[in-house]
């Protein structure tokens, strides 16, 4: 894992519109694209998928976008919240927009996750988790909101979720599609 200060705001908030800019844009539905080029973030729709405390917008994914390599999301964590610690078979970057938080990062490389690393995260931060690590990511402010661009590779992804950081690998629970593809999804990608 590696943990990289970026220097300011504006580079992540550039590279965030820049990215939407290549991308086309949905229609009213989630599960559609119009084929325009550039596309309005605060008109994608967003969610929060029965999780209170999270929204999160598919900027460009392989649902509605038909991407292939790549997918990327903005996800903003209320104080206190977080993800499920959970594992993937997909490269993942973030790049934190604003508040701070921690990273809990797992291994892989044995039967459980194990005691994970503990990395302070803060805007104008970016890192990466390993592909099979398992993770979990907190917002550990009081009174900020997290919001952090994720970017991940060989969309769309399956997600393996642990109840704890001592629960086996093997035990882990698949859950494909994810959220926020099950509603659009109609064909199954068949790959680990």
């Amino acid at each position: 894992m590696r943990s990289i200060d970026i220097g300011s705001r504006q580079i992540a908030l550039r590279l965030l519109f820049f990215v939407s800019s290549l991308l086309s844009t949905h229609a009213a539905s989630r599960c559609s694209n119009d084929g325009s080029v550039v596309r309005n973030i605060s008109e994608i729709p967003s969610s929060n998928y029965g999780r209170d405390g999270l929204s999160h917008i598919t900027i460009a994914g392989a649902v509605a976008d038909r991407m292939k390599e790549v997918e990327v999301w903005l996800q903003t964590f209320a104080p206190g919240k977080r993800t499920p610690i959970h594992r993937h078979s997909c490269e993942e970057v973030f790049v934190v927009l604003k508040g701070a938080g921690t990273l809990l990062l797992g291994s892989s490389s044995s039967k459980y996750p194990g005691q994970p690393q503990e990395f302070k995260i803060h805007a104008n931060s970016t890192f990466t988790v390993p592909i099979n690590d398992p993770h979990q990511v907190w917002n550990t402010g009081e009174l900020e909101d997290l919001q952090m661009l994720v970017i991940i590779s060989r969309p769309p992804i399956k997600i393996f979720i642990y109840e704890d950081w001592s629960m086996p690998h093997v035990a882990a629970k698949l859950k494909y599609p994810y959220y926020w593809d099950q509603e659009c999804l109609d064909s199954l990608k068949d790959e680990l």
